[in-house]
């Protein structure tokens, strides 16, 4: 994807993701480590005041830095950080949204920030952040 021409306040091309299945919770675990039962057990998740399981966190964030991985080389990518805002829940299907903030010329290479959102299928942000990338 050549995100080159891209000038502030132009938006990079939208990745959807979903609906997020158990199944995709389960590998994710096992992948992670995190077996934190709130992410793969109905009943424990709701013991502890949720409406059942919950997406880890950490999938969330591994969705939303899909679409900078998808739009440049990963040794393109030159800094990613994000923010929680709401939980995911399976079922969700996650949109993830770019926005360039800023263009500069910096060691020889073009740099484009970002503000970053995912967003849940109700328009809600689930997770927020921002990137700088090499174009």
């Amino acid at each position: 994807m050549d995100l080159s021409n891209l000038a502030v306040g132009d938006a990079m091309p939208d990745m959807a993701r979903g609906p997020i299945t158990k199944t995709q919770l389960a590998l994710f675990a096992g992948a992670s480590g995190d077996h934190n039962p709130i992410h793969l057990d109905d009943d424990e998740a709701r013991s502890s005041g949720l409406p059942g399981v919950i997406v880890h966190g950490m999938l969330t964030m591994a969705i939303l830095s899909q679409l900078l991985t998808e739009a440049v080389p990963l040794d393109q990518i030159r800094g990613f950080t994000s923010r929680f805002k709401a939980m995911a829940f399976p079922g969700d299907t996650l949109t993830c949204k770019g926005t360039v903030t800023a263009r500069q010329e910096e060691g020889g290479e073009t740099l484009l920030d970002l503000d970053l959102i995912a967003q849940n299928q109700k328009g809600e942000p689930v997770l927020q952040g921002t990137a700088r990338i090499a174009v």
